[in-house]
Order: C-alpha cells, then sequence, then structure tokens
C-alpha cells in the first residue's frame, strides 16, 4: 500500500547528540557496507543524521528510477555545504560538483576528434612497459597500481592540455601536476567536522584540513590557468581559421566562443568555467580510470579461468601477429561483459550524494526541499533481488541473453556512473580508454601473483573505491618483441 505523501522514511537508531550517526560511517566498515548493512534492517529508504542534519540513503533500484526519472530535476544539485567544493572545486563551480545543469561538451565528434591522444598514451605506456620487463630478461614484478596511476595521470595531462607528462625530471609542469592531483585526491576523501556541523568553521580548522585544501585548490588554480593562457595564445595566433581541437581546453574555448548563452545564466566568469570544468576532467580521468582498470586486472588474476576466456577471444578476433586496435574493441564482447562486471562490484564511487531543492515523494515517503541524499550504488548493484549471486565475478550475466538488460547504461539496476542528468558526462570516453588500456595490456603480456595466491580485495575508504594494497603481478611477454616497439 502506498504510503500517504506526509509519512517520513524510518530513522535509523543510534544517532548521537550534535554528531548524529557519524561515528557509525567512521567506523571499521566502509561506509558504503555500514549503510548497506543498515538497508537490510530499515529498509531500501531510510534516513540518517550527519550532525544535525536528516540525510536520505536509498539502495534499491526502484528508489534510484524515481529520483534519476520522476524528480531528476529536483535532485539534480550537490550538497552545497562542503569544504572540499568550496577550496578545490571552485565553490561549486567544478563540473562533478556544480549545482547547475550539465553542459555536454563530451559528444561522440569531439571524442573522435581527440581520440588520437589516448591511442598515443596507451602506445608509449605499453612500450615502457615491455622495455622494463625485457630488461629484466623477460619477467619482471610490478606495482600495476602504481603503473596504471602513472598512466592515467599522464592521459589526464595530455586529454586536457596536451602537455606529456613525466617526460622527465626536467619536466616542472608534471611535477607540480604529479603532486597538486595528489594532494587533492587525499584531500578530497578527508572528512571535515565542519561538513556536518557547519558552526564550527568559525572557530577551528582541525588538523588544518581546510588550511591544505585552499593551498591544493590554488596550486592546481595556478596551473590550470597558465595551461589556459598558453591556449588563448594559440587561439589567438590561429585567428581567422577554422578552430582546431586538440585537446579538452579547446574544446571549451571552441563551446563558449560559439555558444555565449552557455554563460547567460552563471554565476561565474568563463576562465573559471574552464578551469573548473578541466580539473573534473582531470579527476575523472585520472582517479575513476585508475581505480576501474586496477579493479578489473585484479579480478581477472584472481579468476585465471575468466582471463583464460579473455585471451582466447582476443587470439581469436585479433591473433597474435599484431597488435589489438582500436576498431577490434567492438568484437571483444566478453572483455567488455568483464570491465561491467567489475564496476558492478566496484563501482568507482560507490555512494553518490545529491541535494533537493524542492519537496518531493520518494517511495511514498514526503522528502523536504534542501534534504541530502545518498544513493548507495554498491548495495543497489548487489541487490540479491536482481542478481543472483550477487557477490560473484561472473562476466556473462552481461553477455546477450544476460540476466539484467543493461544496454546502453540506462538500467537502474546497473548505474556505475550514475544517473539522470547529474550522470558522469565522461561515460563514453572512460569506457573507450579502459576497454583499449586492457585489451592491449592483457593481449600483450601474461599476468600472475608471485605467490600464486589471489591478490588482496580489501577496499580503501574515500572519494572512489580504491584498492587498499599494491598489485604486485609477474608480468610476461605473450607477443613477439617487434609487436610492443610499433
Amino acid at each position: 500500500m502506498m504510503k500517504k505523501s506526509n509519512t517520513k522514511p524510518p530513522e535509523a537508531a543510534g544517532a548521537w547528540p550534535v554528531v548524529g550517526h557519524l561515528r557509525l560511517l567512521g567506523g571499521p566498515d566502509l561506509p558504503h557496507k555500514t549503510l548497506g548493512a543498515m538497508a537490510d534492517k530499515y529498509g531500501p529508504i531510510f534516513v540518517i543524521r550527519i550532525g544535525s542534519d536528516p540525510t536520505v540513503v536509498v539502495s534499491s533500484s526502484e528508489a534510484a528510477r524515481e529520483i534519476f526519472t520522476i524528480n531528476d530535476k529536483i535532485w539534480a544539485s550537490k550538497p552545497t555545504v562542503i569544504a572540499a567544493m568550496k577550496h578545490m572545486g571552485y565553490d561549486a563551480a567544478m563540473y562533478g560538483f556544480h549545482p547547475m545543469d550539465h553542459i555536454f561538451l563530451l559528444s561522440n565528434r569531439r571524442l573522435e576528434s581527440i581520440k588520437h591522444v589516448w591511442i598515443s598514451e596507451t602506445n608509449t605506456s605499453i612500450k615502457q612497459l615491455y622495455e622494463k620487463v625485457a630488461s629484466d630478461g623477460g619477467e619482471t614484478l610490478v606495482d600495476m597500481k602504481k603503473w596504471f596511476s602513472v598512466f592515467t595521470m599522464g592521459m589526464s595531462l595530455r586529454l586536457i592540455s596536451g602537455k606529456r607528462c613525466f617526460v622527465g625530471d626536467e619536466d616542472e609542469v608534471s611535477r607540480r601536476y604529479q603532486k597538486a592531483l595528489s594532494n587533492f585526491f587525499r584531500l578530497v576523501a578527508v572528512f571535515v567536522p565542519s561538513d556536518a556541523i557547519p558552526i564550527l568553521r568559525r572557530w577551528i580548522d582541525l588538523r588544518g584540513y581546510e588550511s591544505k585544501m585552499k593551498k591544493t585548490g590554488q596550486d592546481l588554480d595556478s596551473i590550470l590557468g597558465e595551461m589556459l593562457d598558453e591556449h588563448k595564445i594559440k587561439k589567438q595566433k590561429r585567428s581567422g581559421e577554422e578552430a582546431v581541437e586538440e585537446d579538452f581546453m579547446d574544446v571549451m574555448l571552441s563551446v563558449l566562443e560559439k555558444d555565449p548563452k552557455v554563460m547567460s545564466d552563471c554565476k561565474f566568469d568563463a576562465d573559471t568555467i574552464i578551469k573548473a570544468t578541466c580539473k573534473s576532467m582531470m579527476v575523472a580521468c585520472s582517479d575513476t580510470l585508475m581505480v576501474t582498470l586496477v579493479w578489473v586486472l585484479s579480478l581477472l588474476v584472481n579468476h585465471p579461468h575468466i582471463l583464460q576466456k579473455v585471451h582466447e577471444e582476443m587470439d581469436t578476433h585479433v591473433g597474435r601477429e599484431r597488435q589489438v586496435h582500436e576498431s577490434d574493441i567492438k568484437n571483444l564482447l566478453y572483455l567488455q561483459a568483464a570491465t561491467k562486471e567489475t564496476l558492478r562490484l566496484y563501482p568507482p564511487g560507490p555512494i553518490m550524494t545529491r541535494e533537493s531543492t524542492e519537496d518531493c515523494t520518494l517511495l511514498g515517503y514526503h522528502i523536504p526541499a534542501a534534504t541530502r541524499l545518498m544513493v548507495n550504488i554498491s548495495k543497489v548493484q548487489r541487490d540479491p533481488k536482481v542478481w543472483t549471486s550477487q557477490s560473484e565475478f561472473k562476466p556473462e550475466r552481461f553477455l546477450a541473453g544476460g540476466e539484467v538488460d543493461v544496454s546502453r547504461y540506462h538500467s537502474f539496476q546497473f548505474m556505475p556512473f550514475g544517473g539522470g542528468r547529474r550522470s558522469f558526462p565522461g561515460t563514453s570516453l572512460a569506457l573507450q580508454v579502459v576497454h583499449l588500456a586492457l585489451a592491449r595490456l592483457i593481449h600483450g603480456f601474461d599476468f600472475k601473483t608471485p605467490s600464486g595466491e589471489p591478490t588482496d580485495m580489501t577496499e580503501s575508504p574515500g572519494l572512489t573505491n580504491v584498492k587498499a594494497t599494491p598489485l604486485d603481478l609477474l608480468v610476461t611477454p605473450r607477443l613477439s618483441s617487434k609487436l610492443y616497439t610499433c
């Protein structure tokens, strides 16, 4: 029976005065697992207290469907009182935090124009990995988590600005970029008490986190400002010529020049929007891609029979006489299924946050305006009512005729990149990069753990779902040496 519209969702027990349920979320278990256990007790929608403010937690695809369809516009904003957003996200101008409607910049045409970047970066990284393995006698131990981090950080810099990263000790831009971005990822995962109890912000900066956030925000702004100035000068030199979109900053300058209306309702100037949006792409291309690549390879190494199926698919469609090309990816359906299954088990962002702009009804419950929302993506994607053997790694469920139709990522049972108008705009870019990088790695190398035992799959807390421990693997080439140097 439908609940009355003025009925409130159940509130979880255990809240303390002033701090609410913060002690539970800061306990030994990860927040998405703690909230998942609470959902088993209280149901698919319940309320917790972050400080004294109520936060609605949802953990079912039915609730997600209502949020991202019927009430999509109401839930399109991010929470506004967040220290990281204020100090490192241009005070909500940053794309991932920005409460306005999306400006979609990553069309298929624009992705096609910058595709050469990730293809080139992938080729270079694979060649460097082979050279390291060959110099060590044909087999070497590599921390693939660190390797993926270097790979994705370098790719993000080149995609955004056209600059290559980590080209040598003399590369000051690369060093500054790496340090500032590393600080960003460390600090954005920090819980700042004043986010839950805003009045504290007037008197105390616990452990100096907000000061560190301000410094990191200034460092990134300086780097992005220098890049933007260089792009403006380059654009002026080409005045009168057809616009060339070689990287994401070129795209942003082109969009704002051709369509000034984009800025009509915006409280930020054009330079701030460009830098903020590029910063969001830096985060997505570095951390989100790294996290996904690490989990896919970890799961494949821990399931040798599945890794063997991926190898067999590649040997069938590509063979061992040439490299994998981007055009081959459409035929590597099992690799794509393994990627989707990884995203189901380990979504890059296990909890998605929103804030309502109006009163609304959710699963029959009344939700007032200015209520914070947490969507437990991890719990939704492991719902035993939807997924059989929900905790097992089974890529077959994403092949044709699988148990759930998740075509085009429009299913609310499966939404690793979020949903609605505030879903991750770089989904297509992310998948293209992940598929090509994985295909080149798995086609080109054999991977196994040094001990022969499964790699540790412990997750760590933070904005993204990072593997807590290194991914140390023995790496051996599978192909002729000439194929790595092309």
